[in-house]
């Protein structure tokens, strides 16, 4: 049938318009007359000439004429009716295609009277050879003669005019005047008729029986012959009555309307009939429509069960919500007989719209766990319905630029038109919300907001969708602590559910910067988190003391990023050598610090004292307290035997008003009577010491120290070292044995090898001859080895700082 196809319905031209061609484009729409020109439509010469721009189902447009229409062209019973469409895709209607469909209809044999109520007009077609006269309309109206008579007698033959009834006036109008008023007027060899916009100046709304009409009360004057005759052309159509009730649209319409049955005193029904769409139904298709039309004495009715065949629903938004309205066009004609017009036809075009409805729409999810993917279903949705973009992690998308962001979203279509539309995500993209839940479970969630839009209403609305999957493949970091002596160590290796969850150590987030200011060493490379907190600090609690050592214990715990909930809780407990808490200098000088143990809440480092109550800590924190004193000073006892001399005093702690001490520590420090010290000294007349070459056993060692002050070794249990590209290493050559004070350690030749043979190759200097590569990019740092307590011999040490770098080959990474 192409884009526009036509039909034949009584006294009135059907052209429909295929949504599928013309649909997304501006349209004009012209009628074109017998000379070829083009008279544009817009809705008030659409009423004024008996034509009507509507939507049927879905989004088909629909174009009805009237017989008598403006232009169109009536030939023995024939009206032909020719419609320009012009469609584009801007407003400005360039580049428009041209449509052209001419369809003709027979004009068929008329009433005395035919009323026509059109959704954007009324008509009334009336015979000129109505059986009154002068005389009569005289006796009947002689206030209508002093207004038109002047006038006609004037004009030329069928020149004709209106004379409107008005409850305070009656109103004359001559054809031009009231054409310029926007009443549609014509006149055939047989006929006259008047065609009134429902927005027309003179239109009154009545009641009868309740219902409220449009109606339009005048006489139409026109000249035959010598005569001038006058013709009733009133005109009254329904503009409400219809009432919703238990899911059951009802349409009522009185049958004889006052204005419209003026002087008859008698009436008798010829035929009562009606349909849907201008398609006249019989009582067997009704009955299976379940359709229910009552003709009763003075009205008749129409029931309609709401989504009945015939009607179609449409979506609809109302504040935002999407929902539905039923719409059928019904048609309602109705034949009578009385004693002044003889048959009357009035036929009534009534488009029903139900009241809004919300619709909740199903949101299904049939994610495939095995395929980890996340399948959710949204609808089912008018046919009328388009989704118009996404909005995926904040950023809203069209629909196929939505794969870019790991979504796919296609739409599955139905035989009756309705249709679904399937969302598609991969569990790991990055735009699913991943959250621990429980055990080994995880909370896979999706949330995705779908903008649709009606057509051709144009009217928009959201669906938020929240599909929610639990998965069981939670990976829990695990963890591993170890001590060194002064240090403990918690290396955690992270699983897949860790990512936001932050450390705390006792209630205290443990962040670089913290880590930083307490001296703690907090290193994550991705796969790893190791922290290493220094025996003697404030998150460290004391268990219990004894002279085989302290027991102390850190306790970590990993929380919620955004909840702060606990997640995961590791502890490290370890015994410490309590010479880790006493220095006993050789000047007489005692440093000592206390710790408090777990099991004494409420003592108050800052109250400590010793045996000499005046001598109070020199530094407090949470957890410690340190002193520093001369052995001669703060009630510190001396005693002596044959080799050493030994020094007494008590740690005290007492409680506000109580002479009775409730904490007490005692501590020793001894000193050899007897002591060999070796002096060095130089002579400046000896001659420069030579070196001779010689033979001999030599014990060396070789070790990595994790920072520049080269006091904290990495242990055998932390080998294999993993270290970042051109992070430093920091290494130390001590020679062991033999301990002589004459010999001083010097490096000739060191390299590096990509496996744990010296002779393997690829190999990489990084000492020649004593001294760095040249050709290095970060060249070796040696460093000053100084005299301490753990280096007895500077000579016998030599430490260098390397820069971490890997072996490759060309642009290929060597691995072993």
């Amino acid at each position: 049938t192409g884009p526009m196809s036509s039909e034949c319905l009584g006294n009135l031209l059907r052209i429909t318009l295929s949504a599928e061609y013309f649909e997304d484009k501006y349209l004009s729409f012209s009628i074109v007359d017998q000379s070829g020109i083009a008279w544009e439509l817009d809705e008030a010469m659409a009423s004024q000439c008996g034509y009507t721009v509507t939507y049927s189902n879905w989004s088909n447009l629909e174009f009805r004429a009237s017989a008598v229409s403006c232009r169109s062209h009536l030939e023995k019973d024939v009206f032909t009716v020719t419609l320009q469409v012009k469609a584009s895709h801007t407003p400005d209607m360039k580049n428009a295609e041209t449509h052209l469909k001419s369809a003709s209809c027979p004009y068929g044999p008329r009433s005395p009277r035919e009323l026509v109520c059109e959704s954007n007009y009324m008509e009334v077609s009336v015979r000129k050879e109505v059986p009154q006269t002068v005389k009569h309309l005289i006796q009947d109206e002689p206030e209508d003669w002093a207004l038109t008579f002047p006038e006609a007698k004037e004009g030329e033959a069928s020149i004709w005019q209106i004379v409107f009834h008005q409850p305070e006036e009656k109103k004359a109008l001559l054809v031009s005047d009231a054409w310029s008023a926007g009443y549609g007027l014509n006149t055939t060899d047989t006929r006259v008729l008047l065609r009134i916009p429902y927005t027309a100046e003179q239109i009154q709304l009545i009641e009868d029986q309740g219902i409220t009409f449009s109606a339009v009360r005048s006489s139409t004057f026109y000249k035959q012959g010598w005569m001038i005759l006058m013709v009733d052309t009133a005109v009254a159509c329904p503009v409400d009555g219809v009432v919703y009730t238990n899911k059951t649209i009802i349409w009522t319409v009185p049958k004889y309307i006052q204005l419209l049955s003026a002087g008859a005193t008698s009436f008798k029904d010829v035929l009562v009939e009606a349909g849907v769409d201008l398609h006249k139904l019989s009582a067997k298709e009704m009955a299976s429509r379940k359709y229910v039309l009552s003709n009763d004495l003075n009205v008749i009715t129409m029931k309609i069960p709401i989504g009945a065949e015939g009607g179609s629903y449409k979506t609809s938004v109302s504040s935002g919500q999407h929902g539905v309205k039923y719409n059928i066009n019904l048609f309602l004609e109705h034949q009578w007989e009385d004693n002044k017009w003889g048959l009357t036809k009035h036929t009534i075009i009534k488009e029903i719209e139900t009241p809004f409805e919300q619709v909740e729409l199903a949101i299904i999810n049939n994610s495939n766990l095995s395929a980890r993917l996340m399948n959710v279903t949204v609808g089912m949705f008018l046919p009328d319905v388009e989704l118009m973009n996404v909005t995926l992690e904040g950023v809203t998308v069209a629909v196929p630029e939505a794969v870019q962001h790991e979504c796919l979203i296609y739409e599955i279509g139905y035989a009756n038109g309705s249709k679904t539309y399937v969302i598609q995500v991969p569990f790991d993209a990055s735009s699913i919300k991943k959250e621990y839940t429980r055990n080994d479970m995880r909370l896979y969630t999706l949330n995705i907001t779908l903008a649709f839009i009606t057509r051709p209403t144009s009217e928009t609305f959201a669906v938020p969708v929240v599909a929610v999957s639990t998965v069981k493949d939670a990976v829990l970091p695990n963890a591993r602590g170890f001590c060194d002596g002064k240090n403990f160590h918690l290396i955690i290796t992270h699983g897949n559910v860790d990512q936001n969850w932050l450390p705390f150590i006792s209630d205290w987030h443990l962040t670089p910067e913290a880590a930083q200011k307490y001296n703690y060493s907090l290193r994550d490379n991705g796969s790893h988190l190791a922290i290493s907190v220094p025996f003697l600090s404030s998150h460290v609690n004391y268990e219990d003391f004894h002279t085989s050592g302290i027991k102390a214990s850190l306790h970590l715990t990993l929380k919620d990023g955004i909840t702060l909930a606990n997640r995961r809780d590791f502890s490290v407990s370890c015994r410490f050598s309590p010479s880790e808490l006493i220095q006993c200098l050789p000047n007489g000088t005692v440093v000592i610090t206390v710790v408090k143990l777990v099991g004494i809440a409420d003592l108050d480092t800052s109250l400590l004292v010793l045996r000499d109550r005046q001598c109070k800590p020199s530094l407090v924190t949470e957890k410690t307290a340190t002193f520093k004193f001369n052995v001669n000073t703060c009630g510190t006892n001396r005693k002596f035997n044959s080799t050493t001399m030994t020094y007494e005093n008590d740690v005290l702690y007492f409680r506000p008003g109580n002479d009775t001490p409730a904490y007490e520590l005692k501590f020793v420090c001894s000193y050899a009577i007897k002591q060999t010290v070796n002096v060095q000294y130089e002579s400046k007349k000896n001659a420069p010491p030579s070196i001779k070459p010689g033979f001999g056993s030599l014990a060396l060692s070789l070790k990595i120290f994790k920072e520049k002050s080269y006091s904290d070794a990495y242990q055998e249990s932390e080998y294999p070292v993993v270290k970042y590209l051109r992070e430093a290493l920091y290494f130390e050559v001590e020679l062991l044995q033999p301990e002589d004070v004459r010999l001083e350690l010097n490096l000739d030749d060191c390299w590096a090898t990509n496996s744990q043979s010296q002779d393997s190759l690829p190999q990489w200097p990084i000492l020649i001859n004593g001294c760095e590569n040249s050709e290095d990019s970060y060249r070796t740092v040696f460093h000053e080895v100084n005299y301490s307590s753990r280096v007895k011999f500077p000579q016998h040490l030599k430490r260098f700082e390397v820069r971490m770098f890997t072996f490759v080959q060309g642009t290929t990474l060597l691995q072993e």
